[in-house]
């Protein structure tokens, strides 16, 4: 009698590795087939195919697809077990400790990985994340202290390792400089390596907005060339979109580079990111804090046109003229984290990309894995690019410059 009531679908553990034992399934699970069970550090989630209607509920809610619901005679074993190893806890209560080690003592990169908090409990705005109501949202699976540089004292640094330096300037874009950025992302989508990047564009007050883009002439618009100067939500925007997104490329500073990798290594679902594009990055800005600086000079946002840095200057260029200053007057609207960040050449990327070591209007292009090889080798027999010389020793200077800026920070304990 038992088995006629049985459902000709049941769920599955089919992506095991994408689980993280955040025990969301347990809870929508209406018919008890799924069950935890904690032995220490270890987390084991148990999955009884005898007990499951084959509802979905599990599936729906699970965020990274580590179930699937397959055909019932495919299923061999009716008890799955997924042993989850948790980092040791500094607490009793829940795992959730990067609000005071990290966030509260201005340590945070704000590049936005915690948001891969199962229950979209953290939240990212400006740069500084925040969880609410952590005490009662948190699945205490220890994900958003996993994929925490700072928790997990990530610090990279140096050039890393490269297999060509080039330089370079798109025939077919305008940018910041060689609008090479702009060509690998048009490139990629042409040789079907992915089917869409998620870039940083702008609103018309250069407030940093994620756009989805899918064919190379998304990237003509002004709005997306051009550097913002201001934390931006890659991360956290990719955390919404990966769970039915196909091949993606995603473009952002080392952080956020730094931050994917983390979440590649802890959940397999973020391999679906085939590209990652990193650009030099010296410092950024909080948009509130960057905006709070141009109305201190009278600067309206609406008017500017760039905004750019360049030999130790902070500049803009606006409609009706330009503005300039030593860039030591911003000091103060850096966003904190990038006081003690190390990495100026985006050293975990597959290709980064930036002004220094190029001559005006190229960009010099450290190429780091065989995909971005690839892809560049593409844009050269398409006759896409312009070379040029490009001078590694000089971006080798400003990551060694910026690396004792860190230090030197980090010893005052700003």
């Amino acid at each position: 009698m038992m088995q006629r009531l049985l459902s000709k679908y049941v769920a599955h553990h089919v992506n095991s590795d994408n689980c993280v034992g955040c025990r969301m399934c347990v809870d929508a699970c209406p018919s008890g087939a799924l069950s935890s069970k904690f032995n220490g550090s270890i987390l084991t989630i148990i999955l009884n195919s005898e007990l499951c209607t084959g509802c979905g509920s599990c599936v729906d809610i699970c965020p990274f697809n580590a179930l699937e619901l397959v055909p019932r005679e495919e299923v061999k074993e009716f008890k799955i077990e997924i042993d989850i190893l948790r980092p040791e806890k500094i607490e009793k209560k829940k795992y959730y400790m990067i609000a005071r080690k990290v966030v509260d003592v201005s340590y945070c990169t704000g590049c936005g990985a915690c948001t891969v908090c199962p229950p979209n409990g953290i939240i990212w705005k400006d740069g500084v994340v925040d969880f609410p109501d952590w005490v009662k949202i948190c699945r205490d699976c220890a994900i958003c202290i996993k994929v925490c540089q700072r928790y997990n004292s990530v610090f990279k640094s140096g050039v890393g390792e490269v297999i060509e330096v080039k330089g370079a300037r798109s025939k077919r874009f305008k940018g910041q400089d060689g609008a090479m950025v702009s060509e690998f992302i048009a490139c990629a989508l042409e040789m079907g390596i992915i089917d869409t990047a998620l870039m940083v564009s702008r609103d018309e007050r250069w407030k940093p907005i994620i756009v989805h883009v899918k064919h190379p002439d998304q990237l003509k618009s002004e709005r997306i060339t051009g550097t913002k100067y201001s934390l931006a939500p890659v991360l956290p925007e990719l955390n919404k979109v990966i769970k039915r997104a196909g091949r993606l490329a995603i473009v952002g500073t080392p952080c956020i580079i730094t931050g994917l990798r983390l979440l590649q290594k802890e959940i397999p679902l973020y391999n679906k990111v085939k590209l990652a594009v990193s650009l030099f990055c010296m410092e950024n800005f909080r948009y509130s804090s960057l905006m709070e600086f141009l109305r201190e000079k009278n600067i309206d946002a609406t008017k500017v046109k760039k905004f750019d840095i360049k030999k130790g200057k902070f500049i803009v260029e606006m409609v009706d003229g330009v503005f300039d200053c030593p860039i030591k007057e911003l000091e103060e609207h850096v966003s904190n984290g990038c006081n003690y960040c190390l990495d100026f050449a985006g050293v975990d990327s597959d290709v980064s990309i930036g002004s220094v070591g190029s001559p005006d209007g190229y960009s010099t292009v450290l190429i780091r894995s065989e995909t971005a090889k690839n892809i560049y080798d593409y844009m050269i027999s398409k006759g896409y690019i312009e070379e040029c010389e490009a001078n590694l020793k000089a971006v080798e200077k400003l990551c060694r410059f910026k690396a004792k800026k860190a230090l030197r920070k980090e010893e005052e304990g700003v």
